[in-house]
């Protein structure tokens, strides 16, 4: 008798869910038009922030619901500004969750990483070396600053777009974006010391 009712109640959902989703149509189309193009640069955002691949999927599917949640909020513009903007503050409420819970140690990613391919090539073990340097260095980066050289750098956005992102001055963004990438330079000339030792 029970299954019955269960049966009953879901398939009057099931109803309600086909009635709506005419309604629902144009919504969505506009959504996947607007949102969805910018995916892997929300990913790459979060991947930096987070400095771990599950941990930013995790904030890109939270930020893409909250995205579909308050798209009704969204007034036109600049998409990929919103939805990096979007990610940005679900970061934020992702790392204040975590913070509760994690250690003091941060995750060494590349200590644990499985992502190390050895080329025949000595050129190739070069370059790698250079990318993990480079990638190691701008993972030291203090958030801040991380944030808007990889939204410049990697993302490609202009100062104003970056300014709307994050809800900074155009000025800060640039002071911060100085500051990152002579940080940055400064990290890289100390490992190719440490290399020509």
């Amino acid at each position: 008798m029970m299954e019955l009712g269960f049966l009953a109640r879901t398939r009057e959902v099931e109803n309600r869910v086909d009635t709506l989703q005419p309604a629902l149509q144009p919504a969505l189309a506009t959504f996947e038009a607007v949102v969805l193009p910018h995916l892997d640069a929300a990913y790459n955002l979060a991947r930096w922030l987070a400095r771990n691949e599950q941990d930013a999927e995790d904030v890109v599917q939270e930020a893409y619901l909250r995205a579909f949640r308050f798209f009704d909020g969204y007034r036109g513009g600049d998409g990929k500004a919103w939805v990096l903007e979007i990610v940005r503050n679900t970061y934020r409420s992702w790392l204040r969750r975590q913070s509760r819970y994690a250690s003091a140690e941060p995750f060494d990613e590349m200590a644990h990483s499985g992502d190390f391919q050895v080329y025949t090539q000595e050129d190739a073990m070069t370059s790698d070396e250079e990318r993990s340097r480079l990638r190691s260095c701008l993972e030291k980066l203090p958030e801040e600053f991380r944030e808007v050289l990889v939204l410049r750098e990697l993302e490609e956005m202009s100062y104003r777009e970056i300014s709307e992102t994050s809800g900074l001055a155009i000025g800060t963004v640039m002071s911060r974006l100085s500051r990152a990438r002579k940080r940055l330079e400064q990290c890289v000339r100390r490992y190719q010391r440490e290399a020509a030792r």
